[in-house]
């Protein structure tokens, strides 16, 4: 079993909260004027950036593996909601920007492949309830 992780917010004032886990700087949780201040990240922002995250660490362990030079990587998130409450997503598009010296696209989009079929646990949650597709872009 990988164990268990914690997470905690803590309210600041009207819909600004500080996240936090055991062992990470605070972040910063806000609505959107005029229920909140906008001086964070949003819930929905939130997931996506943990989606990206996940599934970037995940591609850049396996093309260190696949011995890929890579000298730049992103992974940009797009997120579809419904207009009714709750405004969960309907889709997600990610994009994978990968550059690097003679870098062969059949591993990187075996990589990304690999991200979302087996290592990924962000990515497997999440397309349970909504469909996400991507893409690769070699500079």
């Amino acid at each position: 079993m990988a164990g268990e992780l914690l997470a905690s917010v803590r309210w600041s004032r009207m819909l600004h909260f500080e996240g936090a886990t055991s062992y990470a700087r605070e972040v910063p949780i806000d609505h959107a004027p005029p229920l909140g201040e906008g001086e964070g990240h949003s819930p929905m922002e939130l997931a996506l950036m943990s989606l990206c995250a996940c599934s970037g660490q995940t591609v850049m362990s396996l093309l260190v593996k696949m011995q890929q030079r890579v000298r730049a990587f992103s992974v940009k998130a797009s997120g579809e909601r419904r207009d009714e409450h709750p405004q969960v997503f309907t889709s997600i598009r990610l994009e994978f920007r990968v550059a690097g010296e003679f870098l062969d696209r059949e591993k990187v989009e075996r990589a990304v492949r690999l991200t979302e079929e087996k290592y990924c646990p962000v990515w497997a949650m999440l397309k349970g309830g909504v469909p996400i597709s991507s893409s690769v872009v070699l500079d």
